[in-house]
């Protein structure tokens, strides 16, 4: 849904989590008080909840930090900031993934970067939805081109992608975290991210990838609901909601952007051994589904080209290129 100048101004005003009167509000956004009401009808359309009392005022369930593009930038080293053609931060938007492969198909130029405060359909892998609640999490993605080797040249990206998310994670000294092959961030056998790319393009020619990352930060078990899967976010992992959502944003950022920028040169070969020093399923009992087919065994890691590798209980050792993988794993 489409948020409202007066919607927005309501939120920065809220953003500290506290109680403000609704006169208060109502002179900021130069409205009735009755007109306050309606306003907070459309926030819960995106999630966001709150409470009203009598004799104190509004307060939002939680506190928000929102993005801001000026805070961002600066939080990037000027190289990182040479790498992107534009940033953009969208108060709600269908998908940061979707957004960038139509403005890719425009002509769009490399290094268009979208951030966004709520998705209206988040995208997961194998057309899932990704649940995405306003200003409580990180949803953002990248626009890439790479100008030789074609599709090939993008093989293990996502695994590199993981990679970065781990660095960056680490860098704000969260490091109970791990990667699930191919493209997922756990922490304690539950689900804390997911990387999504969407390469289009020539076979030995250009090509454009959009490199998405969810990743949670706080969300509310309201929004979970429709969550088919263990989840966990980075509050239950920290105990507390006091990382910042800019810096983070930042760091993520630059971490991909330095994995992007050399990709088309290193390929995934430079990621290898870090990403084997992530991986959560290493050694675990596991079951592989690939369509209608079930293939259990014991991960064996990742061979050299990223391949997934399970060993069969007859002892032979098979390499997988996709797939849907579950493991019961309690590990990180």
């Amino acid at each position: 849904m489409h948020l409202s100048d007066k919607q927005k101004k309501i939120l920065i005003l809220l953003s500290d989590g506290q109680f403000h009167s609704g006169t208060e509000l109502a002179e900021a956004l130069g409205v009735s008080r009755s007109a306050i009401c309606k306003q907070f009808k459309g926030l819960s359309e995106l999630g966001l909840q709150h409470s009203a009392i009598s004799g104190k005022g509004y307060r939002l369930e939680y506190a928000l930090e929102l993005l801001d593009l000026k805070t961002i930038t600066q939080a990037l080293s000027q190289d990182h900031q040479r790498l992107i053609s534009l940033l953009e931060i969208h108060d709600s938007i269908n998908s940061t993934n979707s957004y960038l492969v139509d403005q890719a198909q425009q002509q769009a130029a490399s290094g268009f970067v979208c951030f966004a405060e709520h998705q209206s359909a988040g995208k997961g892998r194998r057309g899932r939805s990704w649940v995405s609640p306003y200003g409580s999490n990180l949803y953002m993605s990248i626009l890439w081109r790479f100008q030789q080797g074609g599709i090939a040249a993008t093989a293990g990206l996502s695994l590199a992608t993981g990679v970065a998310v781990i660095r960056a994670l680490k860098q704000h000294h969260i490091h109970d975290v791990g990667l699930k092959w191919p493209n997922d961030i756990y922490s304690q056998g539950k689900k804390l991210g997911g990387i999504l790319i969407e390469v289009s393009g020539e076979s030995d020619g250009p090509c454009s990838a959009v490199i998405g990352v969810g990743l949670n930060l706080f969300l509310p078990a309201s929004e979970a609901l429709t969550i088919n899967q263990a989840w966990t976010d980075l509050t239950n992992i920290t105990g507390t909601v006091s990382k910042s959502r800019n810096q983070l944003a930042a760091t993520l950022l630059s971490h991909i952007l330095d994995i992007v920028n050399g990709f088309e040169t290193t390929g995934i070969q430079a990621y290898l051994d870090e990403w084997r020093s992530y991986d959560c399923l290493q050694g675990q009992a596991a079951t592989l589904f690939i369509g209608q087919q079930q293939i259990d065994g014991i991960v064996e890691g990742i061979d050299d080209n990223g391949l997934l590798l399970i060993k069969r209980a007859e002892g032979t050792i098979q390499a997988f290129a996709s797939g849907e993988i579950s493991f019961s794993g309690i590990g990180v």
